[in-house]
């Protein structure tokens, strides 16, 4: 004989296991009962209520995954990927932040009106399929009203960028990618220019036949600089870098007149290498990019005076038999000023396309030498201040693929006037030093793992203030 007071179980426990699975056996029953009460209509828009709410959690599900890879490269927005039982996950109909799962097909309460009734044929099957609504019109699933059926709506969510649309922020926008806490952004480039000019030794008589030789002037000069560009994320808004440049430069001067003829030219070259001008910057992103907003980024950056000063550099005869032929005797690898450059940047991502554009302001800060002269023999002592420069650009970049992408951008510098003014006197205009310089840039962009990324382009000047031509490649390494 089997004693229940031993073992602890109440004998109406015992009892209540029969009557629960007659009463289970009885809902089944009733369910099945339900459905086969029902006509063909009727079921059609109970299947197509249930395929609703399917596609919805669908949506919201595919949302949730979203914003756990964005939390995982750190550019979600606050409290996408927290843990289990935070307050954002609390938010959601389930523990653990995802959709409650949908009833069975038999519970589904057959008077409930199919969604599209009315708008669809005379089955009630809606024409198209039935679309989430959302107040922001991004097609995405909105909150429900206490049903539990889809989790509430992340307002602020941002698309997932490729790593090749990442490399176009780091290469066209020069901004730091946020979620990585260091970044040695390593380049090389090459500029070219070539500049000819008239040449003029004599006098004008009559007011109108000039007298004397006319000569033609040239000079090319290549520009080849490296440089080391270290970032670092205080945060997952601020980030700071310092960047040094080393210089090389070669230039050739060619004029004519050797011997007394105008026909006959000599060359001349001057070699110099130096450190350049070192700056370093902060950045601060005020908006980072959702559905609706463009990622925002401030910058400030200051430039120190490093590398070697243009002025004061003596011109000197090179060849003894050609008067006009005078060449530098070392090349600057410097501007000679402190400078400081606030910008912004603007960028949105419409996969697989990427428009950016970009204003900045520089201030120069005028300095005083002891000596301006490129004669020799002849000291000149002043106070320089170069003109101020506005700059602005924009552009474009398509990724081919999540490695590869090519952009076209284009920039243009306004400087005005620099003054020059000497000790106790007051500021005049350098003629001729007012200048407008556009380039157009083409650039392809291929990342080759998860942390090193090439970044090569050619940029065109469009003006004789600009450059020829521009070479240059980076090799940005995140860790």
């Amino acid at each position: 004989m089997i004693r229940f007071a031993r073992t602890g179980v109440p004998r109406m426990a015992l009892a209540a296991i029969p009557a629960a699975a007659m009463l289970f056996a009885l809902s089944q029953g009733a369910s099945a009962q339900a459905l086969s009460d029902q006509s063909v209509e009727e079921r059609l828009n109970t299947l197509m209520r249930v395929v609703s709410e399917q596609q919805k959690q669908i949506v919201s599900l595919e949302r949730q995954v979203t914003n756990l890879e964005m939390s995982q490269r750190g550019r979600g927005a606050p409290g996408y990927g927290e843990p289990a039982g935070s307050a954002a996950i609390a938010e959601q109909p389930g523990a653990d932040g995802l959709p409650v799962p949908l009833p069975p097909l038999a519970q589904v309460n057959p008077g409930t009106p199919a969604p599209g009734s009315g708008t669809g044929t005379a089955t009630g099957v809606p024409v198209n399929p039935p679309v989430p609504e959302n107040s922001s019109g991004g097609g995405l699933p909105a909150a429900t009203d206490g049903s539990g059926a889809v989790g509430q709506t992340q307002k602020a969510a941002q698309p997932v960028r490729t790593q090749s649309e990442d490399a176009v922020v780091q290469n066209q926008q020069h901004t730091p990618l946020f979620e990585h806490k260091l970044t040695l952004d390593w380049g090389i480039n090459d500029t070219y220019y070539d500049r000819r000019q008239l040449q003029l030794s004599g006098f004008l008589a009559l007011d109108a036949i000039f007298l004397g030789n006319i000569n033609l002037g040239e000079t090319k000069s290549h520009q080849v600089m490296a440089d080391l560009d270290t970032r670092y994320g205080l945060t997952d808004r601020i980030s700071v870098d310092v960047d040094v440049p080393y210089i090389y430069r070669h230039s050739n001067f060619i004029v004519g007149g050797a011997g007394g003829a105008a026909n006959t030219v000599s060359d001349a070259s001057a070699n110099s290498s130096n450190i350049g001008d070192v700056n370093f910057g902060i950045y601060y992103q005020f908006l980072k990019e959702t559905n609706n907003l463009p990622d925002m980024v401030g910058s400030l950056r200051i430039k120190a005076p490093t590398g070697s000063s243009p002025f004061g550099i003596k011109l000197q005869q090179v060849d003894a038999d050609n008067t006009n032929l005078v060449a530098p005797s070392k090349l600057p690898t410097g501007t000679g000023f402190w400078n400081i450059t606030a910008g912004l940047s603007v960028l949105k991502t419409y996969d697989p396309v990427v428009l950016f554009g970009s204003v900045s302001y520089t201030y120069n800060i005028a300095r005083s030498f002891s000596d301006i002269s490129s004669v020799v023999g002849q000291t000149e002592p002043a106070t320089v201040k170069i003109g101020d420069v506005v700059q602005f650009g924009g552009g474009a970049a398509l990724a081919f693929s999540d490695k590869d992408s090519a952009s076209i951008s284009y920039t243009m510098a306004l400087e005005p006037e620099s003054e020059t003014k000497a000790p106790g006197g007051s500021y005049s205009k350098v003629p001729g030093s007012e200048t407008t310089a556009a380039a157009l840039t083409f650039g392809l962009n291929h990342v080759v793992n998860k942390h090193l990324t090439i970044n090569g382009s050619v940029s065109v000047g469009l003006t004789p203030d600009t450059p020829n031509f521009v070479i240059g490649v980076r090799f940005p390494y995140t860790f």
